[in-house]
């Protein structure tokens, strides 16, 4: 039969002829024949399928032997014996080779006819070795993907037996690593991804089969894609491997990867690249979240070198691959990421950016549903890259173009976004017994080290920091190559909005803002200091403008000379160069006095004669002292200030003997709080600029008079600040006792309040000129109308004193009997928000700690929600001698009154908490019922934003420099620098750091005390010792003994 069918096949018949003969052949199948002639067929079937000239010699061999294999199965098993298999393996047949891929299409066509006979299980058991031996030669694509195939659907041939289906799966991902592609057309390029999934999909086969292979398995991915070999680059196929990885392994594995100390660096370096060219591999799933893996990983275990090379040398590829929408979706995470967490620096950003604009155009061409979504995200990210790094407008302006008509995250998203995803934010999950360097905070502020009781000027910065207007000015300021105070602010505020650290370290402002009389390393006043800071900014400015002011004029040197030096001189006052006129439109204010500036008129009425003798001066801050209970709600009559314990109330800078504010005007108040319920700080305002009789052994020499007569005493307020400063004066010198003490009464403060300001407009009259009687109509003007005085006999005097002073004393004072004429005062009640409270916790002024609760604005917070305007004499009469002066009765308008009270269910994230390093999030209702939970932690400095900016009394206004409320300014240039450089060295001390640690954790383990509640011990405590949680006893717990700062 087998002579016939070979004649027959090789003879020069027309093919139907000889279809229709091998049909006959292949129906006699069913007969009996001879093992010797099912052997000749076997053979003859066997060189025609392997060795066939023609495909009709092959599609016949196939045909004929698997219809003599089916009838006639153990002549065919043994024809397919062990030794044939082998001899296949190790010498091939005839002309094939032995790593033909046509010998293993036969050899699998063998065993599917064989899949039901005992033979098979020996033909396996001896193919175990040989596919071994294959693999280990590193077979081409083609080949391995038959082989794939072959043991796919013969598991049983893989090798299994003493370990080695872990060596087998561990040597596949050897090979697979050698895998290369020169074919450049669609189909040769879909043909090897397809080679390559069925090598990747045995693999997952035997992983599932047999778990314990998957570890090793991936072990040797890492340590081929790892190699530093420079001749050697593993082949990108190996992303396939990927998606058949669990999911639940990933933390398994990347803590296994970043805390091995056997892996290098380098080796890290090269692995995490090459995971990142994966991202090329189409249909490859989840190789952007096992690079993102590793990227935390790496961040957590503070790798930070590794991190920085790998987005430097990446993120421009990870960008091109958006151009490919098989694999974009991939690519966005993954660039995402890296972007988002490169925080110290704009360098990774700006590798992109010229590649933006080109992108977002092909997008909205495309026009496609999937396009506009991802369009949608691209976008977002780079709303978030631009704000995090502000400042480059020549880089940002045709971005800004493009992408004008899509949606912008709002700013608290973007925020929340960046503070999520920088490599600081990442816990350590894989070192549990390490311990932990301090994240920044989730509010995304920055603390201040306590460099050594220094906690009062920490309060103070953060306080001004959260003074947005303020803080915006003078980022604002062009100040470049200046070494100015003025310039430290600002890189220090610069530092607080940008770096990386949780918390910086101020030892060079500190060095320059500490006043001469301050002991390092004591306790200090923070109002004291707060008052010398701003005077220290005022003084500069003033003198850096004269300065400016005194240089050559423009005609003694040329046009770029004069350019070149108006640009260098740190003197060019702190105004931006693009408003020139800036000093102008301001009024020749400084920057503190548009900011904090106010003014106050101290007008005292003679009550005999009935002159007026008026005072007006600046101030920054107004000290509130605190009224003993009995004159809380009584008239003011008998003593000063109704029976308060000022003599006299004093508005100017604080005395410096380390009292504190006004320490040295009040009477010895009793060492505990005040009973009955708290009290309002609208009340202790009232108290402020309620009028007072001075009589007795207070009373005023009048120069009219000629001698000591009783007078009324008033201040009010003439105008208002942007940002109005309260100090409560709450230290006393106890003479007695020779000790200081504090006043522990509790103060709540309104989250909004209104301040009455004066303001005296001349009456038509005065508007037109003097007339001949002008001063007997004034006297007029001045007496009681229920009283009939003889007037004329008055005398004219008056005085006017001029001095100078800086910001506590600057400007023309006026001090002169002011008589005849009637002047109109017009009261307006400005609206005030609160943003910020210094507390002071402990005892005295000279121990305790400092803290600082802010809040955030809100562009609400900016809407002017003033009081309809009142109008009032400006020295009204009255019925009596106790007239009030310069204020407006309390029925008509209160000086300090405050809205309706506020909810407490406020956000969260409205208010911050700065506690030297510690930064936490906190409510409105904690800012509140503080001293009721800790009687030490009291309110001491309190600072208000002014609602609107347009009022008559502001002076200066929000949108100078071009700002405009809640607009953050651009970084400049050498701000950005200074904190790429700190982000680049904080970075370093952190891989340093836990470097340190990892090599120590071997020997000596670390623990560490959780911190504690604020719910067991009050935000300015570090222990049961500190603040009002301190000390044993009930009520309030007080400790005798006062702590010092920490």
């Amino acid at each position: 039969m087998d002579k016939i069918l070979e004649a027959l096949v090789t003879s020069s018949h027309p093919l139907p002829v000889k279809r229709a003969i091998v049909r006959k052949v292949v129906e006699a199948a069913e007969k009996e024949v001879t093992e010797e002639q099912c052997h000749a067929l076997y053979t003859l079937t066997t060189r025609f399928i392997l060795l066939g000239e023609d495909a009709f010699q092959r599609q016949t061999g196939q045909q004929v032997q698997e219809a003599y294999a089916r009838y006639h199965r153990n002549e065919f098993a043994h024809f397919v014996s062990k030794d044939f298999v082998l001899g296949l393996f190790q010498q091939g047949y005839g002309p094939l080779d032995r790593r033909d891929p046509v010998l293993f299409d036969f050899l699998h066509g063998c065993l599917r006819l064989l899949i039901s006979c005992p033979a098979v299980l020996e033909v396996a058991t001896a193919l175990q070795t040989e596919v071994l031996r294959v693999v280990c030669e590193r077979p081409t694509p083609v080949l391995c993907a038959r082989l794939a195939v072959l043991l796919a659907d013969f598991p049983q041939c893989v090798p299994r037996e003493k370990g080695q289906g872990a060596l087998f799966c561990q040597q596949l991902v050897r090979t697979m690593s050698y895998f290369q592609c020169a074919a450049n057309q669609e189909k040769e390029l879909r043909e090897y991804v397809s080679q390559v999934n069925r090598v990747s999909a045995l693999l997952q086969g035997i992983w599932k089969a047999e778990p314990t292979a998957l570890l090793p398995s991936l072990q040797e991915v890492f340590a081929i894609i790892s190699s530093t070999d420079p001749a050697f680059e593993p082949s990108i196929s190996l992303a396939s491997l990927v998606q058949h990885i669990p999911l639940q392994m990933i933390t398994v594995l990347i803590k296994s990867l970043t805390t091995d100390h056997n892996v290098k660096d380098a080796s890290m370096t090269k692995a995490l690249c090459r995971m990142i060219d994966w991202l090329s591999w189409p249909l490859a799933n989840h190789v952007d979240t096992w690079v993102i893996a590793l990227l935390k990983g790496l961040a957590s275990v503070q790798k930070f070198t590794i991190l920085i090379d790998v987005t430097l040398l990446k993120i421009e590829l990870v960008f091109n691959r958006l151009w490919y929408p098989i694999v974009r979706q991939g690519a966005l995470v993954v660039l995402s990421h890296m972007l988002l967490s490169f925080q110290h620096s704009p360098e990774a950003f700006h590798l992109v950016v010229p590649h933006v604009v080109q992108l977002v155009q092909s997008l909205q061409r495309d026009g496609l549903p999937t396009s506009k979504a991802f369009l949608l995200q691209f976008t977002e990210l780079i709303h978030c890259m631009m704000y995090q790094y502000s400042g480059f407008p020549d880089l940002y302006d045709s971005i800004l173009e493009v992408i004008k008509d899509l949606p912008k995250p709002s700013e608290e998203k973007i925020k929340l976004i960046l503070n999520q995803s920088a490599w600081t934010s990442q816990s350590n999950l894989f070192a549990p017994g390490l311990m932990q360097l301090a994240a920044k905070s989730e509010t995304g502020k920055t603390g201040l080290v306590n460099l050594g009781n220094t906690c009062y000027m920490n309060s103070v910065i953060q306080t001004l920091f959260m003074a947005a207007d303020f803080r915006r000015h003078v980022l604002s300021l062009q100040l470049n190559g200046s070494n100015t105070l003025m310039k430290k602010l600002q890189l220090l505020f610069a530092f607080l909005t940008h770096t990386q650290r949780a918390a910086y370290a101020p030892r060079n402002f500190f060095e320059a803002t500490r006043p001469p009389w301050f002991t390092v390393g004591s306790q200090q006043d923070c109002s004291e200091y707060l008052r010398f800071l701003l005077d220290r900014l005022h003084e500069e400015e003033l003198a850096l403008r004269a300065l400016t002011e005194a240089k050559p004029k423009a005609g003694e040197a040329s046009t770029a000379d004069e350019s070149t030096t108006s640009t260098q001189d740190p003197g060019a006052a702190h105004a931006p160069q693009d408003n020139p006129d800036s000093a102008l439109e301001n009024n020749g204010q400084t920057l503190v006095e548009r900011m904090f500036g106010g003014r106050l008129s101290t007008g005292i009425r003679c009550l005999r004669c009935h002159s007026v003798s008026e005072k007006e001066e600046p101030f920054t801050d107004l000290p509130l002292a605190f009224c003993p209970p009995q004159a809380q709600h009584s008239p003011p009559r008998g003593a000063v200030n109704g029976g308060c314990e000022s003599s006299q109330v004093e508005i100017g800078p604080a005395t410096r003997d380390g009292v504190g504010p006004g320490a040295e005007r009040q009477s010895p108040p009793p060492p505990q709080a005040r009973s009955g319920p708290p009290l309002a700080l609208p009340e202790l305002v009232d108290y402020m600029l309620a009028p007072e009789i001075l009589e007795e052994e207070n009373r005023y020499f009048c120069e009219r008079c000629g001698s000591l007569q009783r007078a009324e005493r008033g201040v009010r307020v003439v105008a208002a600040p942007e940002y109005l400063i309260l100090t409560l004066l709450r230290f006393s010198y106890d003479a007695a006792r020779q000790l200081r003490r504090k006043i522990l009464d509790d103060v709540r403060a309104p989250l909004r309040m209104h301040l009455p300001v004066h303001q005296t407009q001349p009456t038509r009259q005065q508007e037109a000129g003097p007339s001949p009687d002008s001063g007997e109509n004034q006297a007029k003007k001045l007496k009681p109308s229920q009283r009939e005085e003889d007037l004329d006999k008055r005398e004219e005097a008056g005085r006017v004193r001029q001095t100078s002073a800086s910001m506590n004393g600057g400007g023309p004072v006026t001090d002169g009997l002011r008589e005849g004429g009637e002047c109109r005062t017009e009261v307006r009640t400005m609206s005030y928000v609160l943003t910020s409270v210094v507390m002071h916790s402990g005892m005295s002024s000279e121990s305790g700690h400092y803290y600082t609760y802010g809040r955030n604005m809100s562009a609400v917070d900016y809407e002017d929600n003033s009081a309809p305007t009142a109008s009032s004499n400006f020295l009204p009469t009255s019925n009596g001698e106790q007239e009030e002066l310069g204020t407006t009765s309390q029925s008509e308008l209160p000086s300090g009154s405050c809205e309706a009270e506020v909810p407490n269910d406020q956000s969260s994230s409205d208010w911050t908490l700065f506690n030297d390093s510690r930064v936490t999030f906190t409510n409105f209702n904690s800012v509140q019922n503080v001293t009721s939970r800790f009687p030490k932690d009291t309110a001491y400095v309190l600072i208000y934003r002014r609602q609107g900016s347009g009022g008559a009394c502001g002076g200066g206004g929000v949108h100078t420099n071009g700002l405009r409320p809640g607009v953050e300014p651009p970084l400049q240039k050498e701000l950005m620098d200074a904190i790429t450089k700190d982000n680049k060295l904080y970075l370093q001390e952190q891989e340093l750091n836990a470097r340190t640690r990892a090599l120590q954790a071997a020997s000596a383990s670390c623990s560490f005390r959780p911190n504690g509640s604020d719910d067991n011990e009050p935000p300015g405590s570090c222990g049961p010792s500190g603040g009002g949680g301190g000390g044993g006893g009930g009520g309030g717990g007080f400790n005798t003994v006062s702590r010092l700062v920490f």
